[in-house]
């Protein structure tokens, strides 16, 4: 992953699989699905003569707009997938996300309460997992998407050793 403005130097980030790009193309494709239905349900009734009154520019426009954005979400979709990293340091792991607006979260091992890992139908289909870290907090959503099934669960025993030897040591 190239060094970006906010990466801590000397840092190498572990990316996601690139298959979690399927994953949230999918998630995608069912909420375009929906709303392609819904702003298409006037255009429908406006032509078989249901609703003659309806503005047919409107009608259009609405789905065209949506079509538009619905398609331009699902282009960045691969990128927004590779920008999803993590790297563990002697005492915390980073996290990091994001292209226009970058994001790299910091969890110390010694604030996390418990570590899960979740998998949905679609993940388990690719083989993917989701690692969750519950600390303390309850603003931070600390998760790292799209891995491996094997690396999620390396990383959680990991992670929870790490995270108990320095509650121990407090």
């Amino acid at each position: 992953m190239p060094q970006e403005p906010i990466d801590p130097a000397g840092l190498e980030f572990q990316r996601v699989s690139p298959s979690y790009a399927k994953v949230r193309l999918v998630g995608w494709g069912i909420s375009a699905l929906i709303t392609w239905v819904v702003l298409a349900t006037p255009v429908v009734l406006m032509l078989t003569g249901v609703w003659p009154g309806y503005p047919a520019w409107l009608a259009w426009g609405l789905l065209g707009i949506a079509v538009v954005a619905d398609l331009a979400r699902m282009a960045v979709i691969p990128r927004q997938v590779r920008a999803i990293g993590y790297a563990e340091r002697d005492d915390d792991l980073l996290i990091r996300s994001g292209i226009m607006f970058q994001k790299v979260l910091v969890v110390p091992y010694g604030r996390m309460q418990y570590v899960d890992v979740a998998v949905g139908p679609v993940d388990r289909a690719l083989g993917l997992c989701k690692v969750q870290l519950h600390t303390a907090s309850t603003t931070a959503k600390a998760e790292i998407p799209g891995l491996p099934a094997a690396e999620g669960t390396r990383l959680r025993e990991r992670l929870s050793a790490r995270g108990e030897a320095r509650l121990a040591g407090l």
